[in-house]
């Protein structure tokens, strides 16, 4: 038997840059020792070995829940692993037997060695289940209002200096995540954020546990300006994600359409649910990598005659089908029509695509989305009209702004679409402008330069 007492604050020790042990405190050292493992070696239990290698491939965090024996027992870790500097930090939290309860406070203060000055909780579909009362009358904001909103109604996420945003990973991987800037939206405090995955008795992803800090006076200021996602930052997202989203697409597609036979209707709805949520998680990663993409200073856009008119009836087109489900009829440029510019086919096809599928998704059943085309002088225009309800002046500049929405209650994308479309929009000698009143509908215009 282990004997550990689960109560007791996390283990750490210092692995050099080849993975082998330096020191760890006592009893990661016992367990390390009873799986064969000495100082001045790497590690013996194999599941921690695990984790170092790809933090040492990576030169990235990892922290995962793993399961390792010890002994007769088997036991279930929290475990992190982080460069610093030369060497490698391992920090173990949360230790229990298989079937324990995971214990949301437990677990949480294990693993972070939370003083917390609050605390937080998300379910699956990350909207607020609790919220300490304190925070409330400590930050002017009711803790009871916010019960069941959307997590980004409460905190506007920011990144942490380099262009991370630790919060993001967490919620692609469901793993636990800290260091994650984020301001109260109405109070205009910046707090860090932490948090810990739940798991319902299923072992299914439940939502986060976390803890809130007030950021103290000497923190360094978050920069005004983006800076730009890490290096490799969306090559890594790619690698870790594209591919077992695609498996798990494919497949929910598959059992949606009942191909391998007969199923209850419900299982095959789940299922169509399971493949729709695939794609929004493959549309996040597609967006993180085109946000790494137009901030790299080497950015540059291929240049070239294109036909407007054409974009954006192939854009019209791609969307057809979302607006018939929507009920929403699209109403293109006629196929006579040209309107020759410059630009990039392949990005001003997306430009397009997005400001479409955002009228859209945003129209009554009923309505007519319009796209025009205009020539002001030597500028040539794209114009997207919805029947929405509307963007307030005050809100009309923030929507340009990574991973702002207008209303982050309502369903939609990952609040990137617009930011990047402008990006690129400015990077091919145009822009995006948009003109819209509150239940007047939308009016974006995609300007390019004139060819010819």
């Amino acid at each position: 038997m282990s004997g550990f007492d689960r109560h007791q604050p996390p283990a750490s020790a210092m692995l050099d840059a080849d993975g082998r042990l330096r020191h760890a405190e006592p009893r990661l050292a016992g367990l390390n020792a009873r799986a064969g493992g000495e100082p001045g070696a790497p590690l013996a239990v194999p599941a921690m070995a695990e984790l170092v290698r790809i933090c040492r491939r990576l030169q990235i965090d990892v922290a995962r829940k793993i399961t390792v024996a010890d002994g007769e027992d088997d036991l279930t870790l929290w475990v992190q692993v982080e460069p610093e500097g030369d060497a490698l930090r391992l920090t173990v939290g949360a230790w229990r037997m298989p079937g324990e309860d995971d214990g949301d406070d437990a677990g949480t203060a294990e693993l972070f060695a939370l003083d917390a000055d609050w605390r937080w909780e998300a379910d699956s579909g990350l909207h607020l289940t609790y919220v300490s009362p304190a925070a409330g009358s400590r930050f002017g904001f009711d803790a009871a209002d916010v019960l069941g909103r959307p997590l980004t109604w409460l905190f506007q996420l920011k990144d942490d200096g380099e262009g991370g945003f630790p919060m993001l990973g967490a919620m692609a991987s469901h793993q636990p995540f800290e260091g994650q800037y984020a301001t109260l939206r109405g109070a205009g405090r910046t707090v860090l954020l932490s948090g810990v995955p739940r798991t319902d008795a299923g072992g299914r992803f439940a939502g986060f546990a976390g803890a809130a800090h007030a950021a103290e006076p000497d923190v360094p200021a978050l920069p005004a300006e983006p800076q730009g996602l890490p290096d490799a930052f969306g090559r890594r997202l790619r690698d870790a994600l594209r591919h077992p989203l695609d498996r798990i697409v494919a497949h929910a597609d598959s059992i949606s359409a009942q191909a391998d036979g007969e199923l209850p209707q419900d299982y095959a709805d789940y299922a169509g649910d399971i493949a729709s949520a695939g794609r929004h998680l493959m549309g996040l990663v597609n967006d993180l990598e085109d946000v790494q993409a137009v901030e790299n200073p080497d950015f540059a856009i291929a240049v070239e005659a294109l036909d407007l008119a054409d974009v954006t009836r192939r854009a019209a087109g791609l969307l057809a089908v979302r607006a018939e489900r929507a009920g929403v009829t699209i109403d293109r440029p006629g196929a006579q029509e040209t309107l020759p510019a410059r630009g990039e086919f392949r990005r001003a096809l997306q430009i397009l695509v997005n400001l479409i599928g955002n009228a859209v998704r945003y129209s009554p059943p009923g309505a007519t989305v319009w796209v025009r085309l205009e020539r002001e002088g030597q500028i040539a225009c794209a114009i997207v009209a919805d029947q929405g309800k509307g963007i307030a002046p005050e809100d009309q500049a923030r929507i340009f702004e990574k991973f702002e929405r207008v209303d982050p209650t309502e369903q939609g994308g990952s609040g990137l679409g617009l930011y990047i479309a402008r990006r690129l929009a400015r990077a091919m000698g145009g822009d995006i402008v948009v003109d819209s009143a509150v239940g007047q509908g939308a009016r974006f215009v995609l300007t390019l330069p004139l060819e010819g």
